[in-house]
């Protein structure tokens, strides 16, 4: 069997992975082996880390909408408004209403007032 030169292939995907790896620290930019597992890592992270974002953020958007309710006492509390909100039919998600009870609570409360009666 003749021998096979790898010379352009494997430097192309080496020079891949390095610009995906050149802003890593010390030898995690630098070494063949080590930025090939780094750059695994990174990619695994990322992939779990958007689930993450997104669970953290419903319970940010939750916490407030509750913090919100409970102060003014417009419901008792946050499942309540939106087990209310559901029997309605107002198609406003979590993020919204977070949004709404920040910046605009008159306008949060109008809509609670309106699930009431």
């Amino acid at each position: 069997m003749t021998r096979i030169r790898r010379g352009y292939t494997a430097r192309r995907r080496r020079t891949k992975i390095r610009l995906f790896t050149s802003t890593f620290k010390g030898a995690h930019s630098r070494l063949t082996r080590t930025t090939t597992q780094q750059k695994i890592r990174a990619l695994v992270s990322s992939h779990r880390d958007r689930g993450r974002q997104k669970r953290n953020f419903r319970r940010l958007w939750i916490t407030r909408i509750n913090a919100v309710t409970r102060e003014n006492r417009v419901f008792y509390s946050y499942s309540r408004l939106i087990h209310n909100l559901y029997k309605k039919q107002l198609l406003l998600n979590r993020k919204i209403l977070a949004q709404i009870a920040i910046s605009n609570k008159n306008c949060f409360y109008m809509i609670s007032n309106k699930i009431i009666k």
